[in-house]
C-alpha cells in the first residue's frame, strides 16, 4: 500500500486552498499532495504539477485523471518555475509546494539505484536531463574529487576511506558492489544509520545538482507569489534546510541602509511573512507508519 505523502495534513492546512486558487506542486511525484489541493480548491481551483521523471508523472496522471479539467501536468524541472508559470499564462499563484529530494516510489524501485536495500544499476537520476549518473561519478571521479562529494553532501567523516576505496575497487556497476565497498572500510558504528547512508544520499545529490536547483527555485517561488500566496517547503536532510530558511529568513526582513543622522532608510521591504518561525515535522504516529518521514522538516512563508 502508497503511503500518504510525507506531512500531507499539514501541506494541507499550510497552503489553505481556497475556491478558485490557481497552485503549483513542483515534486509531484505519485500526486498524493496535488490531490489534497484539489480536493481542497474545488469545484473551480486549477493546479499546476511539475516532475523530471517520466515515471512519476505517468503515476500522477492516473491519480490526477478525476480532476483533467482543473490539471496542467509538465514533465519539467522545478528549476523552470517561471517559464512554466508564463506557458500557462498564469501572472501569479496562490500556493507553491516543494517536497525535496527522492520520493518513496524511487526509492522503491531496484532499477533506479536510489536504495542501498536493493540491487540495482548505480543510476540515482531522478529524470532524463541529468547528464551522469552514479556509475559515471563513482567510475570516472578521482579520489580527492569523491571524497569532497561525499564529505560534503553526505557529511560522512568517513569520507576518505570511502573514496580510497570505491577508487580501489573499480569498476562498480551496482548498489550491491558499492554498498560491500563501503561496509569493508566503515562499519556499523552503534549508529542507527546503515554506513553506506550518507554516501548514497552524496551521490544522489550530486548526481542530481540538488542543492543548486533549490537555490535556484526559491526566487522564481517567492516571485511567482501572489500577495498573501503561501510557499511550503518540505526538505529532507540539513543541507537543504539550511538553504531553505536562510533564504525565507533573509527575505522575511526589511533591508535597511545603515543609519545617517539616526535617519533609517529602507532599501527593499520584506517580501516574506514567516507562518512557521521553527520547521514543522511529522507526528510520532506518522514516523511509525512511514518511517521514512522521520528526518522531514517543512517551512512556509507567505508573500508579503
Amino acid at each position: 500500500m502508497a503511503h500518504q505523502p510525507v506531512l500531507y495534513k499539514e501541506i494541507i492546512h499550510a497552503l489553505q486552498p481556497q475556491r478558485g486558487g490557481r497552485y503549483v506542486d513542483c515534486t509531484l511525484g505519485a500526486g498524493g499532495h496535488a490531490r489534497g489541493i484539489l480536493e481542497a480548491c474545488a469545484p473551480d481551483g486549477l493546479l499546476l504539477g511539475l516532475d523530471v521523471d517520466p515515471q512519476a508523472l505517468a503515476l500522477a496522471r492516473e491519480t490526477l485523471a478525476p480532476y483533467e479539467g482543473r490539471t496542467r501536468l509538465v514533465q519539467a524541472s522545478y528549476t523552470t518555475l517561471s517559464d512554466q508559470l508564463k506557458a500557462a499564462n498564469w501572472d501569479a499563484v496562490d500556493g507553491i509546494v516543494l517536497d525535496l529530494g527522492a520520493s518513496s516510489m524511487q526509492f522503491d524501485s531496484p532499477s533506479r539505484g536510489f536504495s542501498f536495500l536493493h540491487e540495482g544499476p548505480l543510476d540515482m537520476r531522478f529524470g532524463p536531463h541529468a547528464t551522469q549518473s552514479a556509475a559515471d561519478l563513482v567510475n570516472t571521479l578521482d579520489e580527492r574529487e569523491l571524497a569532497d562529494i561525499i564529505f560534503r553532501y553526505g557529511e560522512d567523516r568517513d569520507s576518505r576511506k570511502i573514496a580510497r576505496a570505491i577508487v580501489n575497487n573499480r569498476p562498480l556497476h551496482t548498489t550491491r558492489e558499492l554498498v560491500a565497498v563501503i561496509e569493508k572500510v566503515s562499519p556499523r558504528r552503534g549508529d542507527r544509520l546503515h554506513p553506506a547512508t550518507r554516501t548514497f544520499q552524496a551521490l544522489r545529490i550530486a548526481v542530481n545538482e540538488e542543492l543548486a536547483a533549490v537555490e535556484k527555485v526559491l526566487p522564481q517561488a517567492v516571485a511567482g507569489l501572489r500577495p498573501g500566496g503561501r510557499c511550503a517547503v518540505i526538505s529532507f536532510h540539513s543541507l537543504e534546510d539550511r538553504i531553505v530558511k536562510d533564504y525565507f529568513r533573509e527575505q522575511s526582513k526589511d533591508l535597511v541602509n545603515p543609519p545617517y543622522e539616526k535617519i533609517y532608510e529602507v532599501e527593499r521591504s520584506a517580501a516574506l511573512k514567516l507562518i512557521s518561525k521553527k520547521p514543522i515535522v511529522p507526528t510520532d504516529e506518522e514516523i511509525k507508519n512511514n518511517p521514512r518521514a522521520r528526518s522531514a522538516k517543512l517551512r512556509v512563508v507567505e508573500k508579503v
